[in-house]
């Protein structure tokens, strides 16, 4: 089966595994614990030996909780067999299954990759719900208006494409002006550009995301319909860093992809790290020094190796594209940029300076690089936001090597 034949069963199956693992393995591990605790005070007290009492509830304990074990096991394996033979629905083929499959793959999806699980799916191009052929006549399908300006947009953890939807917040405070609701990739199409959508699997590493994404658009500039002239790519959260990554990545191309490319745009990416995800790994650690509570630890132990690294960000060796511009996008809670909040947890998930790549100490990582404040909103709010698309729109008007920009005749024909 291949891995776009994931169904809901499959779906099912899977979180009958993991119920089985993390919730009753969790408490069978606690009540092992604590019932543990309890009969070694009592046989000590009573000889040091187990008592009766204490045999006689491990024995229980271990047919009960083992019986629970059989029976999960049981219903994962008939719903993977059920799902073989052709039962339940295609998990692609609803809008809830994809966002349901992005975010399992988001908490575990290198587990689920190095299990060969056909739940997990590998980085591609997407239209319409789909992985799109990246040869020339599936390019030239999916995008049958194209243009010579590509902007690619790469989800954050636990997304998919289908979240660069979102409702558009106001460009004013006030909100006395009522939201433009279409895509920022839908109000670029009007200025010439060609929107691109990725999705990834982000529960990989990034790095492992970065040359995989490098393979992807080199594969989608050589199949475009018509010659590609500019790429802009924009990136939200930990998909700033993931095309962060892609651009570190040396090709053999004689003429690579990373040379069209003329503007970068970050919007919350964690170039700094994320601390929640540092208070996590402390809280892991603090949980495992008791039996009571290291089961519970175990469980956030479970998190991908995609999420434990926004513990620190992008390593410091990765390299900025020298003819790019890098543009940085920044929301806080609170009206100042200066507040303790905005210093802490920013826009709920990155603080201020991280998603602006400015250390306490040490030279800032994108010297000269056009910034933007979003005050009053949180970390999902600039997946469509009036005052963010106002202003991409404005940095990707010119096109640094021309600035005339002139359409190409594709374009011209096009329009």
């Amino acid at each position: 089966m291949k891995r776009d034949d994931a169904s809901t069963l499959d779906a099912a199956a899977l979180a009958a595994d993991y119920a089985e693992d993390l919730i009753v393995g969790t408490v069978r591990e606690v009540h092992g614990a604590v019932a543990g605790r309890f009969h070694g005070i009592n046989d000590r007290i009573n000889g040091g030996g187990p008592t009766v009492s204490h045999r006689l509830h491990d024995g229980i304990a271990k047919l009960v909780y083992g019986g629970i074990r059989c029976g999960f096991k049981a219903g994962s394996t008939g719903l993977r067999a059920a799902s073989r033979a052709g039962l339940g629905a295609d998990v692609e083929a609803t809008s809830q299954g994809r966002f349901v499959r992005a975010a399992v793959n988001g908490l575990i999806g290198d587990r689920l990759r190095d299990e060969g699980s056909n739940f997990a799916f590998d980085m591609g191009v997407r239209v319409g719900g789909r992985d799109i052929a990246l040869d020339r006549e599936g390019v030239a399908a999916a995008y049958p208006q194209a243009t010579g300006r590509l902007v690619v947009f790469v989800h954050g953890l636990s997304e998919n494409e289908a979240y660069w939807n979102r409702a558009a917040r106001p460009r004013t405070e006030a909100r006395r002006e009522l939201p433009d609701k279409r895509s920022y990739g839908e109000r670029l199409r009007e200025d010439g550009w060609t929107p691109v959508y990725v999705r990834v699997n982000t529960g990989l590493p990034i790095a492992e995301n970065g040359v995989a994404m490098a393979a992807v658009l080199d594969r989608l500039v050589q199949a475009w319909p018509t010659d590609v002239r500019r790429i802009a790519l924009v990136g939200h959260s930990m998909g700033g860093l993931v095309l962060r990554a892609a651009c570190a990545v040396t090709t053999d191309s004689a003429s690579p992809w990373t040379d069209l490319v003329t503007d970068v745009v970050c919007l919350g990416t964690p170039h700094l790290g994320a601390p929640l995800e540092r208070v996590v790994n402390k809280g892991v650690a603090a949980m495992g020094r008791l039996p009571e509570s290291a089961p519970f630890a175990r469980i956030l132990e479970y998190r991908s190796v995609g999420i434990l690294d926004l513990r620190h960000g992008l390593a410091s060796d990765v390299q900025n594209l020298p003819n790019a511009r890098y543009r940085l996008v920044a929301a806080t809670l609170t009206r100042s940029p200066r507040s303790v909040t905005a210093g802490t947890i920013g826009d709920y998930l990155v603080p201020y300076a991280s998603a602006l790549g400015r250390p306490r100490r040490g030279e800032e990582m994108f010297p000269g690089a056009e910034t933007l404040h979003v005050p009053l909103c949180d970390h999902f709010d600039l997946l469509n936001h009036d005052a963010v698309y106002a202003a991409m729109r404005e940095w990707l008007a010119s096109d640094p090597a021309d600035p005339a920009d002139p359409p190409t005749q594709q374009e011209a024909a096009n329009a």
